[in-house]
């Protein structure tokens, strides 16, 4: 098992990534370890060849600030240089991907407002149960009503003629 390639893909280490994307991007652009060099030192961040060179090949090890060097001038966002070199190689993949995180940190983020909020309005309606039942109906109407403008947004409105579920049964 010791010998085996390191796994691909996300659980390959940060500065692994950055290692094979540096060869990637250098070699997709037909640029030299002296013209990556150059490019390197025009842009204020000191780099000779031999350390081009040693980064790719995992013979050197690379620091931050050479990190955000190579992606400031190979043109990249410095998330995009370290992801995945598969997935990172095709930028507006990671771009959908890292929209698909935000959007399910906004999600869990909106879960636990929304606990907080139902635990909070239990906790009065039990100090308060004479107005729990017009509570409870105006909270499930609103809802229903905010899940219809969704539906509505997400799908359209409804086919003329009625519904679009027809029960052969």
């Amino acid at each position: 098992m010791a010998d085996e390639d390191p796994p691909q893909g996300v659980l390959l280490s940060g500065e692994g990534n950055v290692a094979v994307r540096i060869k990637l991007e250098r070699e997709a652009r037909g640029w030299s370890t002296n013209a990556l060099s150059d490019r390197m030192n025009e842009a204020g961040f000191e780099m000779n060849p031999s350390a081009v060179w040693r980064i790719e090949n995992g013979k050197r090890r690379i620091n931050l600030d050479e990190t955000i060097g190579f992606a400031e001038v190979f043109g990249l966002d410095l998330r995009n240089l370290v992801g995945p070199p598969q997935l990172a190689a095709k930028a507006r993949a990671m771009e959908l991907i890292d929209e698909i995180l935000d959007a399910f940190r906004a999600t869990q983020r909106a879960n636990m407002a929304f606990t907080e909020a139902r635990d909070a309005l239990d906790a009065y309606l039990t100090e308060h149960p004479d107005v729990r039942e017009e509570a409870d109906v105006m909270v499930s109407n609103a809802m229903a009503e905010e899940a219809s403008k969704t539906m509505l947004k997400m799908h359209g409105p409804p086919p003329p003629g009625g519904a679009a579920f027809v029960d052969e049964a």
